[in-house]
């Protein structure tokens, strides 16, 4: 069993490279663009109720989070510009979508190809991971 990584040490909302950077106690460090954390959002309304990958989100190259709010000790609620902000994201799924990035961010892009939908990504800086 892996062990949660705890609260992060900082978390820090970079709105003109578009990323959530989140920096964690065993050394970690990750920058999330707005578009990744938006379409993994842990809402039940993204996730759905049920198993599988949930809805694929589309459109969501130009989302913005305008609000980053603290939910106790464990979470944050991320608010975008298009609406959204129902998702709780537990400081494990933070670290979870940071080290997973790579596979995560393939699989999105994978389904994005197989439904025909052509992303059209804004201009900006790479993240670096």
């Amino acid at each position: 069993m892996t062990q949660a990584p705890g609260a992060p040490t900082e978390i820090r909302l970079r709105r003109k490279s578009r990323v959530l950077e989140v920096s964690f106690t065993d050394g970690s460090r990750f920058e999330l663009p707005f578009e990744y954390l938006r379409v993994y959002s842990p809402s039940a309304e993204v996730r759905g109720h049920g198993g599988g990958e949930g809805r694929l989100e589309l459109a969501k190259e130009s989302v913005l989070v305008t609000a980053v709010e603290p939910v106790g000790n464990y979470a944050v609620r991320l608010v975008f510009d298009d609406g959204h902000g129902t998702g709780l994201y537990s400081w494990a799924f933070l670290h979870e979508l940071g080290s997973q990035y790579d596979a995560k961010w393939a699989r999105y892009l994978e389904r994005c190809e197989r439904l025909g939908y052509e992303r059209r990504p804004v201009p900006s800086s790479s993240p670096a991971r």
